[in-house]
Protein backbone atom coordinates (compact mmCIF):
# COMPACT_ATOMS: atom_id res chain seq x y z
CA UNK A 1 0.00 0.00 0.00
CA UNK A 2 1.20 3.28 -0.85
CA UNK A 3 -0.23 6.80 0.00
CA UNK A 4 -1.06 9.10 -3.19
CA UNK A 5 1.58 11.64 -2.30
CA UNK A 6 4.54 8.91 -1.85
CA UNK A 7 7.67 10.48 -3.55
CA UNK A 8 9.95 7.48 -3.19
CA UNK A 9 9.07 4.40 -5.02
CA UNK A 10 11.04 1.27 -6.16
CA UNK A 11 9.58 -0.74 -8.66
CA UNK A 12 11.42 -4.56 -8.70
CA UNK A 13 12.69 -5.55 -12.48
CA UNK A 14 12.92 -9.83 -10.83
CA UNK A 15 12.59 -12.96 -12.78
CA UNK A 16 9.10 -12.81 -15.56
CA UNK A 17 6.03 -12.66 -13.85
CA UNK A 18 3.02 -14.98 -13.83
CA UNK A 19 0.40 -13.15 -15.96
CA UNK A 20 -2.69 -15.06 -14.47
CA UNK A 21 -3.82 -14.67 -11.23
CA UNK A 22 -4.60 -18.04 -9.24
CA UNK A 23 -7.50 -19.32 -7.84
CA UNK A 24 -8.95 -16.91 -5.12
CA UNK A 25 -11.95 -16.92 -3.20
CA UNK A 26 -14.98 -14.56 -5.31
CA UNK A 27 -15.72 -11.33 -4.99
CA UNK A 28 -19.19 -12.18 -3.23
CA UNK A 29 -16.66 -14.35 -0.63
CA UNK A 30 -14.33 -11.22 -0.25
CA UNK A 31 -17.41 -8.99 0.47
CA UNK A 32 -18.67 -11.55 3.74
CA UNK A 33 -15.28 -11.73 4.53
CA UNK A 34 -14.53 -8.41 4.86
CA UNK A 35 -17.91 -7.07 5.95
CA UNK A 36 -18.23 -4.63 3.25
CA UNK A 37 -20.72 -2.69 1.48
CA UNK A 38 -21.46 -0.15 -0.72
CA UNK A 39 -22.28 3.33 0.58
CA UNK A 40 -24.27 5.13 -1.17
CA UNK A 41 -23.08 8.56 -0.19
CA UNK A 42 -19.67 7.44 -2.50
CA UNK A 43 -22.29 6.53 -4.90
CA UNK A 44 -20.87 2.84 -4.92
CA UNK A 45 -22.08 0.33 -6.93
CA UNK A 46 -20.28 -3.23 -6.90
CA UNK A 47 -19.94 -4.96 -10.31
CA UNK A 48 -19.46 -9.17 -9.14
CA UNK A 49 -20.18 -10.88 -12.43
CA UNK A 50 -16.47 -11.53 -13.79
CA UNK A 51 -18.10 -12.58 -17.02
CA UNK A 52 -18.71 -8.81 -17.46
CA UNK A 53 -15.31 -7.71 -16.04
CA UNK A 54 -13.51 -9.95 -18.57
CA UNK A 55 -15.71 -8.23 -21.43
CA UNK A 56 -14.90 -4.94 -20.40
CA UNK A 57 -11.18 -5.79 -20.05
CA UNK A 58 -11.17 -6.70 -23.47
CA UNK A 59 -13.04 -3.99 -24.98
CA UNK A 60 -10.51 -1.79 -23.71
CA UNK A 61 -7.68 -2.07 -26.58
CA UNK A 62 -6.53 -4.08 -29.03
CA UNK A 63 -3.36 -5.26 -26.75
CA UNK A 64 -3.60 -4.75 -23.22
CA UNK A 65 -0.86 -6.84 -22.49
CA UNK A 66 2.65 -5.42 -21.15
CA UNK A 67 0.67 -2.08 -20.29
CA UNK A 68 0.46 -0.38 -17.44
CA UNK A 69 -3.10 0.25 -16.07
CA UNK A 70 -4.42 3.39 -13.91
CA UNK A 71 -7.16 2.01 -12.02
CA UNK A 72 -9.79 4.60 -10.66
CA UNK A 73 -11.75 2.92 -7.60
CA UNK A 74 -10.97 0.00 -7.51
CA UNK A 75 -13.33 -1.16 -4.57
CA UNK A 76 -13.22 -4.92 -3.71
CA UNK A 77 -11.39 -5.63 -6.71
CA UNK A 78 -14.05 -7.12 -9.29
CA UNK A 79 -12.25 -5.13 -12.38
CA UNK A 80 -8.70 -5.18 -10.85
CA UNK A 81 -8.77 -9.41 -11.60
CA UNK A 82 -10.14 -8.96 -15.13
CA UNK A 83 -7.32 -6.47 -15.54
CA UNK A 84 -4.47 -8.83 -13.99
CA UNK A 85 -5.74 -11.78 -16.00
CA UNK A 86 -5.18 -9.73 -19.08
CA UNK A 87 -1.21 -9.95 -18.78
CA UNK A 88 -0.64 -6.59 -17.84
CA UNK A 89 2.77 -5.28 -16.44
CA UNK A 90 1.69 -3.03 -13.62
CA UNK A 91 -1.91 -2.40 -12.09
CA UNK A 92 -1.90 1.26 -10.21
CA UNK A 93 -4.43 1.35 -8.72
CA UNK A 94 -6.22 4.74 -6.56
CA UNK A 95 -8.88 4.15 -3.86
CA UNK A 96 -10.40 6.31 -0.86
CA UNK A 97 -12.47 4.16 0.59
CA UNK A 98 -10.04 2.40 3.12
CA UNK A 99 -12.24 -0.30 3.68
CA UNK A 100 -11.36 -1.79 0.32
CA UNK A 101 -7.49 -1.95 1.41
CA UNK A 102 -6.91 -5.80 3.09
CA UNK A 103 -9.12 -7.03 -0.30
CA UNK A 104 -6.62 -5.07 -2.49
CA UNK A 105 -3.72 -6.38 -0.65
CA UNK A 106 -4.94 -10.07 -1.02
CA UNK A 107 -4.59 -9.68 -4.77
CA UNK A 108 -1.63 -7.10 -4.80
CA UNK A 109 0.25 -10.53 -3.16
CA UNK A 110 -1.50 -13.08 -5.71
CA UNK A 111 -0.52 -10.97 -8.34
CA UNK A 112 3.18 -11.32 -7.43
CA UNK A 113 2.90 -7.20 -6.63
CA UNK A 114 1.75 -6.40 -9.93
CA UNK A 115 -1.11 -4.35 -8.14
CA UNK A 116 -0.16 -1.34 -6.34
CA UNK A 117 -2.67 0.24 -4.53
CA UNK A 118 -2.91 3.95 -3.35
CA UNK A 119 -5.11 5.11 -1.35
CA UNK A 120 -6.52 8.58 -1.52
CA UNK A 121 -8.55 11.22 -3.74
CA UNK A 122 -8.01 10.35 -7.03
CA UNK A 123 -8.31 14.29 -7.60
CA UNK A 124 -5.46 15.05 -6.50
CA UNK A 125 -3.04 11.49 -7.46
CA UNK A 126 0.43 12.45 -8.95
CA UNK A 127 -0.17 10.63 -12.37
CA UNK A 128 3.52 11.74 -13.88
CA UNK A 129 5.32 10.96 -10.54
CA UNK A 130 4.28 7.36 -10.08
CA UNK A 131 4.08 6.18 -13.73
CA UNK A 132 7.20 7.74 -15.03
CA UNK A 133 9.93 4.95 -14.06
CA UNK A 134 6.94 2.81 -15.82
CA UNK A 135 6.04 4.00 -18.97
CA UNK A 136 8.34 4.99 -22.04
CA UNK A 137 6.54 7.97 -23.15
CA UNK A 138 5.68 8.52 -26.93
CA UNK A 139 5.53 11.40 -29.41
CA UNK A 140 1.70 12.67 -29.54
CA UNK A 141 1.02 12.01 -33.32
CA UNK A 142 2.11 7.61 -32.54
CA UNK A 143 -0.14 5.24 -31.29
CA UNK A 144 -1.15 5.51 -27.76
CA UNK A 145 1.83 4.57 -25.28
CA UNK A 146 1.91 1.64 -22.83
CA UNK A 147 -0.45 3.37 -20.25
CA UNK A 148 -4.14 3.02 -20.20
CA UNK A 149 -6.94 4.32 -17.71
CA UNK A 150 -9.27 2.08 -16.87
CA UNK A 151 -12.14 2.62 -13.89
CA UNK A 152 -15.99 2.09 -12.92
CA UNK A 153 -16.32 5.51 -11.90
CA UNK A 154 -18.04 6.62 -8.26
CA UNK A 155 -21.02 8.29 -10.41
CA UNK A 156 -20.31 11.01 -7.94
CA UNK A 157 -16.75 12.02 -9.19
CA UNK A 158 -17.11 11.05 -12.87
CA UNK A 159 -17.63 14.49 -14.55
CA UNK A 160 -15.09 16.65 -12.48
CA UNK A 161 -12.38 13.63 -12.99
CA UNK A 162 -13.26 13.73 -16.99
CA UNK A 163 -13.25 17.48 -16.98
CA UNK A 164 -10.25 17.55 -15.29
CA UNK A 165 -8.52 15.20 -17.62
CA UNK A 166 -9.83 17.21 -20.32
CA UNK A 167 -7.84 20.26 -19.24
CA UNK A 168 -4.31 18.38 -18.90
CA UNK A 169 -4.84 17.12 -22.84
CA UNK A 170 -3.77 20.40 -24.50
CA UNK A 171 -0.96 20.80 -21.70
CA UNK A 172 0.18 17.09 -22.15
CA UNK A 173 0.06 16.66 -18.42
CA UNK A 174 -0.77 13.97 -16.18
CA UNK A 175 -1.71 10.85 -18.11
CA UNK A 176 -1.30 12.60 -21.27
CA UNK A 177 2.56 13.25 -20.46
CA UNK A 178 3.14 10.17 -21.75
CA UNK A 179 1.44 10.10 -25.10
CA UNK A 180 -2.24 10.19 -26.10
CA UNK A 181 -3.10 7.75 -22.88
CA UNK A 182 -6.58 6.10 -24.18
CA UNK A 183 -9.49 5.52 -21.56
CA UNK A 184 -12.26 3.21 -20.45
CA UNK A 185 -14.83 4.72 -18.09
CA UNK A 186 -17.93 3.39 -16.62
CA UNK A 187 -20.43 6.24 -16.42
CA UNK A 188 -24.31 6.87 -16.04
CA UNK A 189 -26.15 5.99 -18.73
CA UNK A 190 -27.22 9.72 -19.04
CA UNK A 191 -23.62 11.14 -18.48
CA UNK A 192 -22.79 8.83 -21.67
CA UNK A 193 -25.34 10.33 -24.06
CA UNK A 194 -24.40 13.55 -22.97
CA UNK A 195 -20.90 12.76 -23.58
CA UNK A 196 -21.43 10.93 -27.32
CA UNK A 197 -24.26 13.46 -27.74
CA UNK A 198 -24.13 14.90 -31.70
CA UNK A 199 -25.20 18.34 -32.74
CA UNK A 200 -29.01 19.02 -31.98
CA UNK A 201 -29.70 16.24 -29.97
CA UNK A 202 -31.90 16.75 -26.65
CA UNK A 203 -28.46 15.53 -24.43
CA UNK A 204 -26.05 17.86 -26.37
CA UNK A 205 -24.58 19.94 -23.35
CA UNK A 206 -20.83 21.61 -22.46
CA UNK A 207 -19.34 17.62 -21.93
CA UNK A 208 -20.67 16.98 -25.45
CA UNK A 209 -18.48 19.71 -26.71
CA UNK A 210 -15.10 19.46 -24.23
CA UNK A 211 -14.79 16.03 -25.01
CA UNK A 212 -15.62 15.78 -28.79
CA UNK A 213 -13.10 18.51 -29.77
CA UNK A 214 -10.17 16.92 -28.00
CA UNK A 215 -11.05 13.15 -28.18
CA UNK A 216 -12.90 10.42 -30.14
CA UNK A 217 -15.58 8.88 -27.43
CA UNK A 218 -17.32 5.74 -28.41
CA UNK A 219 -19.77 3.74 -26.85
CA UNK A 220 -18.51 -0.15 -26.14
CA UNK A 221 -21.01 -2.25 -24.09
CA UNK A 222 -24.01 -1.31 -21.82
CA UNK A 223 -24.33 -2.67 -18.45
CA UNK A 224 -27.69 -3.36 -17.18
CA UNK A 225 -28.07 -2.44 -13.67
CA UNK A 226 -28.88 -5.65 -12.44
CA UNK A 227 -24.72 -5.78 -13.39
CA UNK A 228 -24.35 -4.12 -9.92
CA UNK A 229 -24.51 -4.58 -6.31
CA UNK A 230 -26.84 -2.58 -4.96
CA UNK A 231 -28.81 -2.32 -8.48
CA UNK A 232 -29.01 1.39 -9.46
CA UNK A 233 -32.22 2.58 -10.92
CA UNK A 234 -30.48 3.62 -14.42
CA UNK A 235 -28.03 1.34 -16.81
CA UNK A 236 -24.43 2.55 -16.87
CA UNK A 237 -21.84 2.64 -20.33
CA UNK A 238 -18.42 1.51 -21.13
CA UNK A 239 -17.13 4.09 -23.36
CA UNK A 240 -13.41 3.96 -24.70
CA UNK A 241 -11.89 7.78 -25.10
CA UNK A 242 -8.60 8.61 -27.53
CA UNK A 243 -7.37 11.80 -27.30
CA UNK A 244 -7.32 12.95 -30.86
CA UNK A 245 -3.73 13.76 -32.58
CA UNK A 246 -5.58 17.39 -33.32
CA UNK A 247 -8.04 18.91 -31.59
CA UNK A 248 -11.01 19.86 -33.51
CA UNK A 249 -11.28 23.23 -32.53
CA UNK A 250 -7.76 25.74 -32.29
CA UNK A 251 -7.38 27.98 -29.26
CA UNK A 252 -6.41 28.55 -25.59
CA UNK A 253 -8.82 25.94 -23.82
CA UNK A 254 -9.35 27.84 -21.08
CA UNK A 255 -11.13 30.44 -23.49
CA UNK A 256 -12.79 27.37 -25.50
CA UNK A 257 -14.16 26.07 -21.97
CA UNK A 258 -15.20 30.00 -20.98
CA UNK A 259 -17.42 30.22 -24.57
CA UNK A 260 -19.18 26.67 -23.88
CA UNK A 261 -19.82 26.97 -20.34
CA UNK A 262 -21.58 30.53 -20.95
CA UNK A 263 -23.70 29.52 -23.86
CA UNK A 264 -25.08 26.74 -22.21
CA UNK A 265 -25.84 28.50 -19.19
CA UNK A 266 -29.25 29.00 -20.87
CA UNK A 267 -29.93 26.36 -23.08
CA UNK A 268 -33.37 26.71 -23.43
CA UNK A 269 -32.91 30.46 -24.91
CA UNK A 270 -31.03 31.59 -27.77
CA UNK A 271 -27.10 31.88 -27.38
CA UNK A 272 -27.27 35.51 -27.19
CA UNK A 273 -28.57 35.36 -23.84
CA UNK A 274 -25.52 33.38 -22.81
CA UNK A 275 -23.06 35.25 -24.85
CA UNK A 276 -23.96 38.23 -22.77
CA UNK A 277 -22.20 36.19 -19.93
CA UNK A 278 -18.82 36.79 -21.53
CA UNK A 279 -18.46 40.47 -21.28
CA UNK A 280 -18.94 43.69 -19.00
CA UNK A 281 -22.39 44.42 -18.52
CA UNK A 282 -22.20 48.07 -20.27
CA UNK A 283 -20.69 46.04 -23.07
CA UNK A 284 -23.60 44.68 -25.46
CA UNK A 285 -22.11 46.05 -28.50
CA UNK A 286 -19.14 43.40 -28.32
CA UNK A 287 -22.13 40.66 -27.81
CA UNK A 288 -23.37 41.82 -31.70
CA UNK A 289 -19.65 41.76 -32.72
CA UNK A 290 -19.01 38.44 -31.34
CA UNK A 291 -22.06 37.05 -34.01
CA UNK A 292 -21.36 39.82 -36.68
CA UNK A 293 -17.57 38.62 -36.97
CA UNK A 294 -17.72 34.81 -36.35
CA UNK A 295 -21.11 34.72 -38.89
CA UNK A 296 -22.97 32.31 -36.23
CA UNK A 297 -26.31 33.09 -35.89
CA UNK A 298 -27.36 34.51 -32.53
CA UNK A 299 -30.91 32.61 -32.90
CA UNK A 300 -29.85 29.22 -32.50
CA UNK A 301 -29.77 27.05 -29.51
CA UNK A 302 -26.38 25.91 -27.46
CA UNK A 303 -26.91 22.21 -28.30
CA UNK A 304 -27.46 22.80 -31.96
CA UNK A 305 -23.91 24.32 -32.94
CA UNK A 306 -21.68 22.43 -34.58
CA UNK A 307 -17.90 21.94 -33.67
CA UNK A 308 -16.69 24.42 -36.62
CA UNK A 309 -19.21 26.79 -35.21
CA UNK A 310 -17.64 26.80 -31.63
CA UNK A 311 -14.80 26.94 -33.08
CA UNK A 312 -16.01 30.39 -34.67
CA UNK A 313 -17.28 31.67 -31.67
CA UNK A 314 -14.07 30.75 -29.43
CA UNK A 315 -11.40 32.45 -31.54
CA UNK A 316 -13.74 35.36 -32.39
CA UNK A 317 -13.98 36.00 -28.36
CA UNK A 318 -10.36 35.75 -28.11
CA UNK A 319 -9.74 38.36 -30.53
CA UNK A 320 -12.29 40.49 -29.19
CA UNK A 321 -11.15 39.99 -25.63
CA UNK A 322 -7.44 41.21 -26.90
CA UNK A 323 -8.64 43.70 -29.00
CA UNK A 324 -10.31 45.35 -26.02
CA UNK A 325 -7.58 44.61 -23.21
CA UNK A 326 -10.50 42.08 -21.26
CA UNK A 327 -9.03 39.48 -19.11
Amino acid sequence: LQRASSRHIVYSMGPPRPRRLPPLPSIADIIQLYGLSARSQMSQNFLMDMNVTDKIVRLSRKKLEDCCVYEVGPGPGSLTRSILNAGVKKVIAVEKDRRFLPSLELLSDASDDRLATYQGDVLKFDVEEVFSPLVQPKLWKEEPPGLHIIGNLPFNVSIPLLLQWLALIPQRRGPFLFGRTGMTLTFQKEVAERITAPPGHKQRSRLSVMVQHLCEAKWAYTLNGACFVPKPKIHAVVLNITPLVEPVIDGDHRNIERVVKCLFQYRRKYIKAGARLLFPEDRSDLVTKLFAESGVDETLRAQQLTLEQWGLLSSTFTKLTQSEQLT
